[in-house]
């Protein structure tokens, strides 16, 4: 998962709190070069037809009437809970939120069969800043997430920012990751109970938390080294072991469906780009996870791209990437080469619409992809899901640039 995040594109400036997510398999790769953006339009019937191959029924979930800005949504295990990000709208005469709250919500259809959200309500405590929310797949009733528990006190928080300065994701101190059983969410949501801290004592940015399903292995990014670094906390022991602490930053983690592989996203380059990795997990004959190897670069261009995420098959992952523009951010897909490095990453484009289209993620049966965008009525960032279209043959992949 990525840090409490402002995403600037153009002169429109969003703050997302992301990642750290169909493609078919393509024909041999063309000649190394950018992509071209697709003439896209805001009438929905054109980003829908372009989009046909991968995605279909695209329906918005959460509107601005309840939300300014939502986004960075994931699904429980069993596909009929969502946990994500927003700032809701004040009451009349009061002033928004600065930051995230972490909300739960039950989804849905209704009598069309267009997905729906009910039952939303509020997870994280009052005025905290929260970001990365995540389900563990052990406990029915329990949902883990970055959070300051109380508002930010840091103006002068670090920080990813790429040089030309519109594009910047703010690293608060205070944040930590929590636990929190959705029977005291209320409580919690109230301010008269406090969640319980899993790991990090607020004194160095901890966050991009998720876990392997036996809710053993807490997976997570903290800089309390001074850069991104990613680390697994076995919270049967209470140890911690180092996964990737390569210099630069290093984050949104994802474990592997079979829990063999993590993802990633990095700026070791110092060159205010990101790209894509994944890594083999190491464990000790305990099956304790005590390290990483093999890492593979899946993206090695010069755009930024961010929040990757595994297909449930394990043999694919989607992120976003600026490859379009950073004024109309889109998701992509890449097979993980399965010949070695020798072979180049197969990706293809996923979304079609003008404006963002951020921070992928599939529910576990892979036929739903649910995502951050703007290509809503008023362009703000909300979330929408759609259905996975099932691959039927080859298609034109998308060439691979060197970075530059």
């Amino acid at each position: 998962m990525n840090p409490l995040a402002v995403i600037a594109f153009s002169s429109l400036f969003l703050q997302f709190v992301p990642s750290v997510a169909c493609a078919q398999a393509p024909a041999p790769a063309p000649a190394e070069g950018p992509v071209k953006a697709t003439p896209t339009t805001e009438d929905p019937s054109v980003w829908s037809e372009s989009e046909r191959g991968h995605l279909t029924r695209q329906t918005q979930l959460t509107f601005p009437d309840r939300f300014i800005k939502a986004g960075e949504a994931y699904f429980s295990p069993s596909g009929k809970e969502i946990i994500f990000q927003a700032v809701e709208q004040p009451a009349e005469g009061a002033t928004a939120d600065d930051f995230y709250a972490m909300f739960v919500a039950a989804i849905g259809s209704d009598a069309s069969g267009k997905s729906i959200l009910s039952n939303i309500r509020r997870v994280s405590p009052p005025h905290s800043a929260n970001t990365c929310g995540w389900f563990d797949a052990s406990r029915t009733n329990t949902v883990i997430f970055g959070s300051t528990l109380v508002a930010p006190q840091s103006t002068d928080a670090p920080g990813y920012q790429r040089a030309t300065g519109r594009y910047k994701w703010q690293f608060p101190p205070e944040m930590r990751v929590v636990e929190v059983d959705l029977i005291e969410a209320g409580s919690i949501a109230s301010g008269t109970m406090t969640p319980k801290v899993l790991v990090g004592d607020g004194s160095a940015y901890t966050a991009e938390c998720t876990t392997t399903r036996d809710g053993r292995n807490l997976l997570h990014c903290t800089l309390v080294s001074g850069q991104g670094d990613i680390m697994v906390m076995d919270l049967k022991s209470g140890l911690t072991a180092p996964l990737v602490q390569i210099p630069g930053y290093d984050g949104g983690p994802f474990f592997s469906p079979d829990e063999k592989q993590i993802c990633y996203r990095s700026d070791r380059n110092g060159d205010s780009l990101l790209q894509v990795y994944v890594s083999d997990i190491v464990r000790n004959d305990a099956g304790a996870i005590v390290g990483t190897s093999n890492e593979r670069q899946l993206t090695a261009n010069e755009y930024v791209n961010w929040a990757p995420y595994w297909h449930p098959n394990g043999k694919k992952l989607v992120y976003a990437s600026s490859e379009v523009g950073h004024s109309n951010y889109e998701i992509f897909s890449v097979v993980l080469p399965t010949t070695g490095m020798t072979e180049v990453p197969r990706r293809e484009r996923v979304t079609q619409a003008e404006g963002a289209d951020v921070l992928p993620v599939f529910d576990t049966t892979g036929r739903r992809m649910m995502w951050t965008s703007q290509r809503g009525a008023g362009r703000s960032s909300q979330l929408w899901i759609a259905d996975v279209v099932a691959p039927t043959g080859p298609v034109a992949p998308v060439a691979q640039s060197t970075v530059k």
